[in-house]
């Protein structure tokens, strides 16, 4: 089927929602159009559609730019959650592995990479990958090491690799190891190493829709994380459960985190703010439950100062 749709101007882009019943000023909405894509501020008008395309009665471009500004603020909030836990991963991750292995045993070790025994090829691929990262770098560091100790070491020890591996290639890697290492890992997040994995996973979803300026506020993940089972972890589901196909559950799991991680963290504050500050903010397709601020997993949020 060919694609019928033309290309527009701005002005013909602003007298077509226009025209649908957007209501607002011609030239704020041209202004805006013109640095932002209409495709992606259409993302935060689809819901308020009717019938052949027409907007629900009171429509207001205005609020519709107000979503997307909040979304924006919510993308740079969940990322510096995001880069707080991934940075708490790789020095855990390489804290526990190489007290167990020494520098080198990811890559000199098979026994190290246990999930890996009997599939060699499986465990190249990931050290091919995880060499080809490191020759991409630019760090300082790497160059360094590799001019002193590259006829020594063909690869880089693991405090450095684990700096400049992607997130991906660190949670394979992780995954690959030991239990021991995955529980030592986990231990500092507050939860076992299986429900540690789907969360990272999630993170990983997140971090990459935002690291794209992706839509967050009413995706459904793909990477669900796990909620901890009641017992051992009852303010999971005090005064509910957490529900885990909205990003509330990804903001559960940022500040179930950052407790155990960054004691004194201001983030969960900086959510309700956030949320006080945007009454149009459409928390039922983010997945907020009515008394999300009676979680304990919330405490201290509720009054803010």
């Amino acid at each position: 089927m060919k694609y019928p749709k033309p290309a527009l101007t701005i002005e013909q882009q602003t007298e077509v929602l226009l025209s649908r019943g957007m209501l607002g000023d011609p030239a704020e909405i041209a202004r805006q159009l013109a640095v932002v894509n209409y495709y992606r501020l259409s993302g935060y008008w689809f819901h308020r559609k009717g019938p052949q395309d027409q907007f629900k009665p009171g429509t207001r471009f205005e609020v519709v730019w107000k979503q997307y500004s909040f979304d924006r603020k919510l993308r740079l909030l969940v990322m510096d959650a995001v880069e707080r836990i991934e940075v708490a991963l790789r020095t855990q991750f390489s804290y526990h592995h190489t007290l167990d292995h020494g520098p080198f045993g990811y890559a000199d070790d098979p026994s190290a990479l246990p999930k890996f025994h009997g599939l060699p090829d499986e465990r190249r691929k990931t050290l091919d990958r995880i060499k080809d990262e490191v020759n991409r770098s630019k760090e300082i560091f790497v160059h360094h090491f590799e001019r002193k100790y590259g006829q020594e070491h063909p690869h880089l020890p693991l405090w450095m690799a684990s700096e400049v591996m992607s997130f991906g290639g660190l949670l394979n890697l992780w995954q690959a190891s030991s239990k021991r290492v995955k529980n030592g890992v986990a231990a500092k997040f507050g939860v076992s190493d299986e429900v540690l994995r789907t969360w990272l996973w999630s993170l990983n979803e997140v971090r990459n829709v935002a690291a794209h300026h992706g839509r967050l506020w009413n995706r459904v993940l793909g990477n669900k994380p796990t909620i901890p089972r009641t017992n051992g972890h009852p303010e999971w589901h005090t005064p509910f459960s957490v529900p885990n196909d909205r990003l509330f559950a990804v903001l559960c799991v940022c500040a179930h985190s950052l407790r155990h991680i960054a004691a004194g963290s201001t983030w969960c504050l900086r959510i309700r703010k956030l949320l006080d500050e945007s009454p149009e903010a459409p928390c039922k397709n983010m997945g907020f439950p009515d008394r999300w601020l009676e979680s304990p997993l919330w405490k201290g949020t509720r009054d803010l100062p």
